[in-house]
């Protein structure tokens, strides 16, 4: 992760939220020298958050393989997908 002060902030704030958006990593802002607060792009923290859903569905598909519950057919699993896209373009 980058460091920067938190005057960057306040000196430059286009040019920080163009410098967040180029190097696509979240930013710890110091305060006095200590990490006070960490910003990144809106884009970079929609792709933080479909991760973080994504690693929790695993954990719950991994459990459930665990305990020994069916596995779905992958036909079973492609049906299913094409009839919700179709509900969905209804």
């Amino acid at each position: 992760m980058k460091i920067k002060p938190s005057t960057t902030i306040r000196q430059d704030y286009n040019g920080f939220s163009k410098y967040c958006h180029e190097i696509d990593e979240p930013v710890i802002l110091t305060r006095n020298g200590e990490a006070d607060l960490v910003v990144m792009s809106h884009e970079a923290f929609q792709r933080m958050e479909a991760r973080i859903k994504l690693q929790s569905k695993l954990l719950v598909a991994e459990k459930q393989v665990a305990e020994g519950e069916p596995l779905s057919d992958h036909d079973q699993v492609i049906a299913r997908m094409r009839r919700k896209l179709d509900d969905a373009k209804e």
